[in-house]
């Protein structure tokens, strides 16, 4: 019996010829991420189970990186940045994004912003690897054809000291996406679509294996927009198998080898979905559950007080031009946040252009609030004076991943999650908005 493609990958980094779901083994490491949120937790546990003076099994494997309670004076939220300073430098880590003057983002060139898309933007999401990462969207990676999965501080700690972990292997779902994306979809109304369908509890500890013609021609962040959130279906990781797309992409920002590997055709899978992408519609997660599907048009009698565009899943470049193509002469109607990803995407927000503006000028021009410093911001709400974080019981219309009670805020907040096209426009009307209306 063949292998998935998680399964490939899992075999490969274990060093075994074959392994099945259900399997324990021991995974070797390709690189271990943490942030400001967990990064302390996990030096504190790998510090008291291998020894003050211990030393990470690979200081170029290991990426530190400051992006979730970043720009506030919160001084707990500044001391978790401090500790991930103090070990970058106790133990000469190659890759630690740093920022000291919160002041002015752009006076500190290290810093990247959202740990996801800056791993992608920096060359270290590659095929056939395993990442693992103290944050449940690390399995935004699983676009470039690799294993990479969230996991907790402590077994973050025993990679840390080992470059090992041991895994179950996850029984592989494939869901397969093909006809004609219609100009009024993104990536995000299809991964709505799937977790409307299974709910979030429909992938617990699975592989979501994405494929089908659709996939094929999407961009690398779009692609990224549906791995990102195999998590709020309870998916262990998901992945799609790389093509010229992912190489380029790849070979843009790194020159270090990498194998690709792919499903084989006689593999077995737990679940197997299809989907017509042309006959799918515009969607939104309603209150309180990333599941709690609707289609826009079912939901245009709601009222809104704002709009939030960002975060690892809807603050990309893509996600910005999305959004700009439906504002661009026109005016909004609520408060419009836009928090870019990372440092790249906000200096995007300056160059792009549609018809001689550029993304900035559309935004600001249609009456949105500036552009934010890159970060996680209100996603995960934050310290009170994090940006755009809900501290009112208001309803937003946001393009992250989340909406439980609290999740950006305030706990009797309402967040309908939505793509950009309609969050964009929602913001122009002042209620959900389907946006075949600007179309």
């Amino acid at each position: 019996m063949g292998m998935t493609l998680t399964e490939k990958i899992l075999a490969k980094a274990s060093g075994k010829n074959h392994v099945s779901p259900g399997e324990n083994i021991w995974v070797n490491a390709d690189l271990l991420m943490t942030h400001d949120v967990c990064g302390p937790g996990t030096i504190g546990i790998f510090k008291k189970e291998f020894g003050e003076d211990a030393k990470v099994w690979d200081r170029e494997k290991l990426v530190l990186i400051p992006d979730h309670y970043i720009f506030t004076k919160d001084a707990r939220a500044n001391r978790n940045v401090d500790i991930l300073r103090e070990f970058a430098r106790e133990q000469d880590i190659k890759y630690f994004y740093d920022i000291t003057d919160l002041s002015d983002f752009k006076a500190n060139p290290d810093y990247k912003g959202v740990c996801h898309v800056a791993l992608a933007q920096e060359g270290h999401t590659r095929p056939g690897e395993v990442l693992f990462g103290t944050d449940s969207h690390t399995c935004n990676a699983g676009a470039f054809g690799q294993f990479a999965t969230g996991i907790g501080n402590t077994d973050a700690a025993f990679v840390l000291g080992t470059g090992k972990l041991l895994v179950k292997v996850p029984a592989s779902m494939k869901f397969v996406f093909d006809g004609e994306m219609p100009k009024h979809l993104l990536a995000k109304d299809l991964i709505l679509h799937v977790i409307g369908d299974i709910s979030v509890s429909g992938a617990n500890y699975r592989a979501l294996q994405i494929e089908g013609e659709a996939i094929a021609k999407m961009t690398m962040e779009e692609r990224m927009t549906i791995c990102n959130m195999a998590i709020e279906a309870g998916g262990k990781n998901a992945v799609i198998a790389p093509d010229q797309t992912t190489f380029d992409y790849v070979r843009s920002r790194t020159n270090k080898p990498f194998e690709s590997l792919y499903a084989d055709a006689d593999a077995e899978y737990y679940y197997i979905k299809h989907y017509d992408v042309s006959k799918l519609e515009p969607v939104v997660a309603k209150p309180h559950s990333p599941d709690n599907r609707a289609l826009v048009r079912e939901v245009q009698d709601v009222k809104i007080d704002r709009v939030y565009i960002g975060s690892c899943t809807g603050g990309k470049t893509e996600d910005f031009y999305h959004a700009a193509q439906l504002l661009k002469g026109q005016q909004v109607k609520v408060p419009t946040y836009l928090v870019p990803a990372t440092q790249k995407v906000y200096n995007d927000l300056f160059s792009l252009k549609i018809d001689g503006l550029t993304l900035s000028e559309i935004f600001l021009q249609a009456g949105c609030i500036e552009p934010a410093s890159p970060s996680c911001a209100a996603c995960l709400g934050g310290p009170q004076d994090t940006f755009g974080r809900v501290n009112e019981a208001e309803v937003c219309v946001s393009t992250t991943n989340r909406n439980f009670p609290g999740r950006m805020g305030n706990k009797q907040a309402q967040i309908y999650l939505a793509s950009p096209y309609t969050a964009a426009a929602s913001a122009l009307t002042g209620h959900i908005t389907d946006p075949r209306d600007f179309m």
